[in-house]
């Protein structure tokens, strides 16, 4: 990831939404989940604006699936979570986060709710930790019911197994769309993963994925 976008928008936020007419003139933005009608709308106009005769005038009803499912915004108490340095919050291992350098992290046994922690050898740069060693561990105490995690492999692009777990065990039925039921899963290449996927009663719940390769490099959390 090279952000150039991003960083042409000076954005912090993900998702961020950013509405362009016909001219390139910026006339809309919205931040994180939710207001898809207004969203739409906002579209709707623009096309009409730039001549389009044939803009439908409702809302489509999109039955989503997957990662694309909508949000679950009444159970989500976490917010997207930077593992890199620049946007970094919450971050509880020992030591504090040492800038691009390889160091031994240590995680705490509890996190409190929106605490994240490394395990293991890591390198934490400006955007996201990269594993430096054979194995090791990111943890994370969240609510919501889904939780996703974008993800890439080496620059050699060799894949990266891992094992997911939540409150210490295989996620099962509670296990993204990325994830086995026994907790396993690949890294293949650069993208969001869905790990975590709920049912029933959402409460606090801590995760944690242990990678079974080098070189994995972990971006941000997002959840829904």
């Amino acid at each position: 990831m090279q952000y150039a976008i991003w960083r042409a928008f000076n954005n912090q936020y993900w998702p961020a939404h950013y509405f362009i007419d016909a001219r390139g003139r910026l006339r809309h933005h919205h931040f994180g989940e939710g207001n898809y009608a207004e969203s739409e709308r906002v579209i709707q106009q623009l096309l009409q604006e730039a001549g389009a005769v044939q803009v439908a005038q409702g809302l489509a009803e999109v039955n989503a699936g997957g990662i694309q499912q909508a949000a679950d915004l009444d159970s989500v108490r976490s917010p997207e979570t930077y593992l890199g340095y620049a946007r970094g919050e919450n971050f509880a291992s020992t030591p504090k986060a040492v800038h691009d350098q390889a160091v031994a992290y240590a995680a705490p046994a509890r996190l409190p709710l929106n605490a994240w922690g490394l395990a293991g050898r890591w390198n934490v740069n400006a955007e996201s930790a990269t594993l430096a060693a054979s194995s090791g561990r990111i943890v994370y105490r969240f609510h919501a019911r889904d939780l996703h995690l974008v993800l890439g492999p080496g620059p050699d692009g060799r894949p990266v197994r891992f094992k997911v777990s939540i409150d210490g065990r295989a996620p099962g039925e509670a296990r993204g769309m990325d994830v086995a039921a026994d907790g396993s899963g690949t890294v293949a290449e650069q993208r969001l993963y869905q790990l975590i996927r709920q049912r029933g009663d959402i409460t606090e719940r801590t995760f944690s994925i242990e990678f079974l390769d080098p070189n994995v490099s972990a971006y941000a959390f997002t959840f829904g």
